[in-house]
């Protein structure tokens, strides 16, 4: 009967890189969700107090039925622990409404979506001066109306 080196490599492997004990080892290794299972090495990885992989398993279980980290809208993914207050509450929002949670979570909509979002609620929409770090750009968008108010 032969037998499975790759097995038995990769089973040595999760035991040194993550300090679990062989029966550990073996269910990571046959989990059968793989995204699941990166997520159960990461929290075994990172997380001081999960050890084992029932303890993985049952922070991530606990994870995955927090009402929160449900997905409200399938078209931008948002969750409901992201919704936005002073909108319709997804990030399909984004640009139209001036909400914090839309800014709080842009970095993550931008790797979701693979596009970068210009936005800035502080720049005027025109010229975009007041924004990219500097409050105090004035806008001159509206100096011609101005003048001619005056005439």
């Amino acid at each position: 009967m032969p037998k499975n080196h790759a097995r038995k490599n990769d089973l040595a492997a999760i035991k040194d890189e993550l300090g679990v004990k062989h029966a550990c080892a073996i269910a990571l290794l046959d989990h059968p969700d793989a995204y699941e299972r990166e997520t159960l090495e990461r929290y075994l990885a990172e997380y001081i107090d999960i050890n084992t992989y029932g303890e993985a398993l049952a922070y991530l279980r606990q994870e995955q039925a927090d009402p929160r980290n449900q997905i409200m809208c399938d078209k931008c993914d948002w969750t409901y622990g992201m919704i936005c207050p002073e909108c319709p509450g997804c990030g399909c929002y984004n640009g139209q409404c001036s909400g914090w949670r839309h800014t709080e979570f842009q970095a993550e909509m931008d790797a979701a979506t693979g596009e970068s979002s210009d936005y800035d609620p502080n720049a005027c929409e025109e010229c975009g001066a007041g924004g990219g770090g500097d409050p105090y750009g004035e806008c001159c968008c509206y100096e011609d109306d101005d003048e001619v108010e005056a005439a």
